[in-house]
């Protein structure tokens, strides 16, 4: 016990989690506006814009979030010169948020999507058949009724957001959880034990709720046929 205490004393292992916390709910919400885009564009009668949202998603999914971080930094920020800062901390931060949000909206994508496909396709047709254009039907009848139906796999994607921010740490966010984790392990080796504890029960924490409310939502919300 007094391991955990010196720890918990030295080390701001609280902020570190809120730093994951921040970094995913700025990027669940990017992710979210992203994603609906190119679902939109997705089931869009345009196939250059189906063309365009297949390939983003196949191109994000299929592509190892490390390499998008480690991009960020290198790519976006050390060659294109594209600052959203002047703080050091601050800026890599939102480089961070940017990387999670494009590469969580190819899953909020393809979740809404499952969602979509729950829908029948009289629905669809119906609306048509009032008039309405595909804006409309998209976003008065098929969407609302796709949200509900991807209740789940949209939980599964924010845990997954929530754990994938400790990758972080590869765009040089030096305050979060992993850097923090790498940091008392090089200099509490004595400690790792209670160290790993820490972190694994943090997440734990973190993420029972949210499976519990998606849970939840899922039941709730789900459409009677």
């Amino acid at each position: 016990m007094e391991a955990f205490v010196s720890l918990f004393q030295s080390y701001n292992i609280l902020g570190a989690f809120l730093v994951n916390i921040e970094l995913t709910l700025w990027s669940a919400l990017f992710a979210a506006v992203l994603g609906v885009i190119l679902v939109m564009m997705r089931i869009a009668p345009v196939s250059s814009l189906r063309a365009v949202s297949g390939a983003y998603v196949e191109l994000f999914k299929n592509m190892p979030l490390t390499i998008i971080m480690v991009f960020m930094v290198l790519g976006v920020f050390a060659q294109l010169k594209l600052s959203f800062s002047d703080t050091f901390s601050v800026n890599f931060f939102w480089l961070a948020v940017v990387g999670l949000s494009l590469y969580t909206a190819a899953f909020v994508c393809e979740s809404l999507r499952s969602g979509i496909n729950t829908v029948p396709l009289g629905q669809a047709e119906a609306a048509r058949a009032l008039g309405m254009n595909f804006m409309q039907s998209a976003t008065q009848i098929i969407l609302p009724q796709a949200v509900r139906g991807s209740v789940a796999p949209l939980g599964n994607t924010l845990i997954a957001l929530l754990k994938n921010s400790t990758v972080a740490a590869a765009a040089s966010v030096a305050t979060e959880t992993s850097s923090l984790m790498s940091e008392m392990i090089e200099y509490r080796p004595d400690v790792i034990i209670q160290i790993f504890l820490i972190f694994a029960f943090g997440y734990v924490i973190m993420i029972i709720p949210i499976g519990l409310l998606t849970t939840y939502l899922s039941n709730k919300l789900a459409v009677r046929r």
